[in-house]
C-alpha cells in the first residue's frame, strides 16, 4: 500500500453536508408541489404557470429569439401544402 493518508474526518463532513443539501432540496421540492397543488385548487393552469417560470428564468433576448424561432416554424408549418406534408412522411 501507499504511504498516503486520506483525511475521514474531512471526507465525512463533505458527505454529511452534501446528505444535508439533498434532504434540504427534498424539502423544498415538496413545498414546491405543495404551491403548484394550491395554485391547482384555486383554478390556475399548473402547466401555463410553469411554463410562466420558465419564461421568466431566461433573459429578455433569448426569450425573444426563442418566440420568433415558434413563430418561423409555425408560419412554415402552416404554408405546407398538405401532399407536400403526406410526402415527406
Amino acid at each position: 500500500m501507499s504511504d498516503v493518508t486520506i483525511p475521514g474526518g474531512k471526507i465525512r463532513a463533505f458527505v454529511e453536508r452534501i446528505e444535508n443539501i439533498d434532504t434540504e432540496l427534498q424539502e423544498l421540492n415538496e413545498q414546491k408541489k405543495e404551491v403548484f397543488a394550491e395554485a391547482k385548487g384555486e383554478g390556475f393552469d399548473v402547466k401555463i404557470l410553469k411554463e410562466i417560470i420558465k419564461l421568466r428564468k431566461q433573459d429578455e433576448e433569448e426569450r425573444d429569439e426563442r418566440e420568433s424561432m415558434l413563430d418561423l416554424y409555425m408560419r412554415a408549418m402552416e404554408q405546407a401544402a398538405p401532399e407536400n406534408v403526406a410526402k415527406a412522411a
